[in-house]
């Protein structure tokens, strides 16, 4: 992670089509460096609370994470993660690393990370900036909508070229279009 310069902060301007607020870090940049996940603080500038930590921002991520939503790829998470203990478990810790990483800037006093961890796969992209921003391994569903993403045109340029491939975890439902 790196401090936004202004040349940053003006690309996320762009890319947002808005002031960004609440930058404290570039989670991630994509492999040419531009800035594609920003780390927000838990309050904006304002003083309204804002949970997601991890805030993705590159529009070629944000259209790939609405496109993977409408093809069911959530409803689909949701239903492994109803049946598969151990994927649950995992998706649990991203939770909690994502809660514990936000709280050491400061607490909210709430358990709501976003993503709808751990519970349910509610927002790809949130899911996709945590794991783009902390790297695959750390949560289950994020490293598998990367996957994706990177199997639909994003390998090497939004997303690392050395991605792990798409492997989904737990018990899989067909007929999910992909």
């Amino acid at each position: 992670m790196t401090a936004p310069d202004d040349q940053d902060l003006a690309i996320i301007a762009e890319q947002l089509g808005r002031a960004p607020r609440g930058v404290l870090a570039i989670a991630y940049r994509t492999p040419d460096g531009i800035p594609a996940v920003v780390k927000t603080a838990p309050r904006l500038p304002d003083g309204t609370p804002f949970p997601t930590l991890y805030y993705l921002t590159d529009p070629r991520l944000t259209a790939e994470a609405s496109r993977q939503e409408s093809a069911g790829v959530m409803r689909e998470m949701t239903e492994r993660l109803a049946a598969d203990p151990e994927l649950a478990a995992a998706y649990r810790a991203a939770h909690e690393s994502y809660l514990a990483e936000r709280d050491e800037i400061e607490s909210l006093g709430t358990d709501f990370t976003g993503g709808g961890m751990p519970e349910r796969v509610k927002c790809l992209h949130v899911l996709i900036a945590h794991a783009l921003a902390k790297g695959p391994g750390v949560n289950p569903f994020g490293d598998e909508a990367v996957a994706l993403a990177a199997e639909h045109g994003l390998r090497g340029t939004a997303i690392p070229a050395d991605w792990p491939a798409h492997r989904p975890t737990g018990p899989r439902e067909t007929g999910a279009q992909r």
